[in-house]
C-alpha cells in the first residue's frame, strides 16, 4: 500500500505557490515527470525525495506518510466493513482523504474502532448471558421471582374467600418476592455498567499500538536509560546482573525445578517477589530468558520512574493500557541494555541481518534479536525497517510492530500463505519467501517457529513462530537475500493482508470470503448447480 506522497507534493507545492515547472526545475527533472509523481503514478524516494522536501521546506517524515500507512490501512479495513462497504470506497479514496483531510480521516478512523468495539462487546455479552454462572443465576433468580408474583396474583385475583389474614399473608409475599426482584435486577445492571466502565472505544492492545507507531518503536529517553544501566552493571551478562542485583537492591537469583505462579495465579517460567526479594527461574529457562528478564528487573528497580513517566502518554486513556505499555517498556529498555544501539547496528549490518549469528553473539533468542531490530530507527541512524508478527500454533496473532506501506492485520489470522504460518511445519528452521501484494507492492518475509524449553514430562512445549518483514528493495542487504533474483518477480508469491481484505477472487487458499459491498460477502464459492440465493420471493 502506497502512501500518498504525490498528494502530499502536490497540496504542499500549491499551497507555497510554486507552479509545477519550477518545482520539476528545481529537483532536476521534467515536469511531467513531477506530474506523474503528484499523480501518484510513480513512486518517488532516495534522493529526489530529499531535493523535493527541501525545495518545499517540508519535513522528509511528514512528507513520507509514514505516520499515515496505519491509517491508511485502517481505512480500508473500515472501507471494506459491512457499514460503509455499500458505497464502495477503496484504496484511492483512502488515501486521497488521508492527504487532504487527515482529520476526517483520523475521525473515520476511531468511529470504525468504536463499532468494532461495540460489536465485540455486543457478542462478549451475549456469550456471558448465555454462559456465565453469575448471569444465569441472577436471571433464575428473576424469573423465578417473576413466577412468583404471578402466582400470588393469580390467587388473589381468582380466590374471592381468602380471609383477611391469608390475604394478606399473599400481599406480604408478593411483596417480598418484587423487592428481590428489584434488588436482582440491580445487581444485573450494576454488573453491566461496571463492564461497560472498563470497556473503552479503543483497547489497550490499540493504544498500546497507537504509542509505539507514534513514537515510531523508538524510544531515546529510554535508550539513554538503557546505556546508563549497562554503565553500572559493567558487563550484561547472567553473572554480573546476578551479582548487581544483590549489591544495590538485595535481590536473590534462585531456580528449581517445580512449577510457580505469580500473585494473580499465573504460572510461568520466573517470577519476581517482590517481599522476598526472591527472582525465581524454573530449571528449564533458556539463558537468553534469564538474562532478558534479570536486565529487566533491573530496569524496573533502577529506572522505574522514567518507564513510568514514556507510559503516562494522553494516548493511552485506560490504567490497563498504561500497565501493558508500561510492561512493554520495560521490556523495551532490556532490549536496550542487552543490545546497545550503535555497537548493535554494526553488528548487524556487518554479519547482513544473521540472526542466528546476532543471537550467538549477545547470548539471545531469535524473537529478543528480531524485536530488536524493530527498534533500530533513530532518524540519524537507523537500520533496515522491519514489521514483525508473532503466531500461537492456531493461527491467532499475538504480537505486532507494523511497517509503513504493510497491511500488518491488528488481531486475528493473517493471510495462511505467508511465512509466519510456513514456519510450524519446520520448526527450528528460517522460512524465507517473496511476496507480492496486489497493488504491486514485493516485500521479503522470514519466519521462525520455536517453543520453551519444558521442565518435565508433563509439559507442554507450544511453539510459537516469529516473522519479520521488510520491503525487497532492502533485502539484498541481508543474509536472506542471498540466491535470490529479486528482480524477477515471476517466483513471488501472491499473498493479500487477510482473507475478509483480499482482492484476490483466484486465490485457492482462501479460507474465508471477502467483504463485499452491502456488507455481504463476496460469493467466491458457490454450489455446482448455479442457484439464486438473493431473490425475495
Amino acid at each position: 500500500m502506497r502512501a500518498p506522497i504525490g498528494i502530499k507534493i502536490s497540496s504542499r507545492r500549491k499551497a507555497l505557490a510554486i507552479s509545477q515547472a519550477e518545482l520539476a526545475r528545481r529537483a532536476g527533472i521534467s515536469p511531467s515527470y513531477l506530474n506523474l509523481i503528484e499523480s501518484n503514478k510513480r513512486v518517488v524516494g532516495g534522493a529526489l525525495l530529499l531535493r523535493i522536501a527541501a525545495e518545499l521546506s517540508i519535513d522528509i517524515g511528514e512528507l513520507t506518510g509514514e505516520n499515515e500507512h496505519r491509517q491508511l490501512a485502517e481505512l480500508e479495513e473500515a472501507f471494506a466493513g459491512p457499514v460503509l462497504a455499500s458505497l464502495r470506497l477503496g484504496a484511492p479514496e483512502a488515501r486521497d482523504i488521508v492527504a487532504r483531510h487527515p482529520a476526517a480521516a483520523s475521525a473515520i478512523v476511531q468511529l470504525h474502532r468504536a463499532y468494532a468495539d461495540a460489536i465485540a462487546s455486543a457478542d462478549d455479552y451475549a456469550l456471558r448471558l448465555r454462559a456465565d454462572p453469575l448471569f444465569s443465576e441472577l436471571l433464575h433468580r428473576i424469573l423465578s421471582g417473576i413466577t412468583a408474583v404471578r402466582s400470588g396474583a393469580e390467587i388473589l385475583e381468582d380466590v374471592t374467600d381468602l380471609d383477611e389474614e391469608e390475604r394478606a399473608r399473599f400481599v406480604h409475599s408478593i411483596t417480598r418476592e418484587a423487592r428481590n426482584m428489584g434488588d436482582v435486577a440491580r445487581n444485573l445492571i450494576g454488573q453491566f455498567e461496571r463492564d461497560y466502565g472498563d470497556r473503552r472505544s479503543t483497547s489497550p492492545v490499540r493504544e498500546l499500538d497507537d504509542l509505539i507507531f507514534q513514537n515510531d518503536n523508538y524510544f531515546p529517553r529510554l535508550e539513554a536509560v538503557a546505556e546508563v544501566l549497562r554503565t553500572e552493571i559493567g558487563q550484561v551478562s547472567e553473572p554480573a546482573l546476578v551479582e548487581a542485583l544483590k549489591a544495590r537492591f538485595g535481590v536473590t537469583v534462585r531456580k528449581s525445578a517445580e512449577r510457580q505462579v505469580d500473585a494473580r495465579g499465573f504460572p510461568g517460567q520466573y517470577r519476581f517477589n517482590a517481599a522476598d526479594r526472591v527472582m525465581w527461574f524454573q530449571t528449564s529457562t533458556m539463558a537468553a530468558t534469564r538474562q532478558f528478564q534479570l536486565c529487566r528487573l533491573y530496569a524496573e528497580l533502577a529506572a522505574g520512574d522514567v518507564i513510568e513517566s514514556e507510559a503516562s502518554s494522553p494516548v493511552l486513556t485506560t490504567p490497563a493500557a498504561r500497565r501493558l505499555a508500561y510492561r512493554a517498556l520495560c521490556s523495551y529498555t532490556s532490549g536496550a541494555m542487552v543490545f546497545p544501539y550503535e555497537r548493535f547496528l554494526v553488528d548487524a549490518e556487518s554479519l547482513r541481518y544473521d540472526i542466528e549469528a546476532l543471537r550467538q553473539a549477545y547470548t539471545a533468542s531469535f524473537e529478543q534479536v528480531a524485536h530488536r531490530l524493530v527498534t533500530l530507527r533513530r532518524p540519524d541512524l537507523s537500520g533496515i525497517p522491519f514489521g514483525f508478527l508473532r503466531s500461537d500454533p492456531a493461527g491467532r496473532l499475538t504480537k505486532h510492530f507494523p511497517l509503513p506501506g504493510l497491511l500488518l492485520p491488528n488481531s486475528g489470522h493473517a493471510c495462511p500463505l505467508w511465512a509466519i504460518y510456513d514456519a510450524f511445519r519446520t520448526p527450528e528452521a528460517i522460512v524465507r519467501q517473496v511476496v507480492r501484494f496486489s497493488d504491486g507492492s514485493r516485500y521479503l518475509f522470514l519466519a521462525k517457529s520455536a517453543g520453551r524449553r519444558t521442565a518435565s514430562f508433563a509439559d507442554r512445549a507450544i511453539h510459537t513462530s516469529v516473522m519479520l518483514a521488510c520491503d525487497v528493495l532492502h533485502a539484498d542487504q541481508t543474509v536472506y537475500g542471498t540466491g535470490l533474483d529479486l528482480t524477477d518477480s515471476s517466483a513471488d508469491v501472491p499473498v493479500g493482508p487477510a482473507c475478509r481484505l483480499c482482492t484476490r477472487r483466484e486465490c485457492p487458499d482462501r479460507q474465508e470470503e471477502a467483504l463485499a459491498p452491502g456488507g455481504g460477502q463476496d460469493a467466491v464459492r458457490a454450489p455446482l448447480v448455479p442457484r439464486a440465493f438473493d431473490r425475495i420471493d
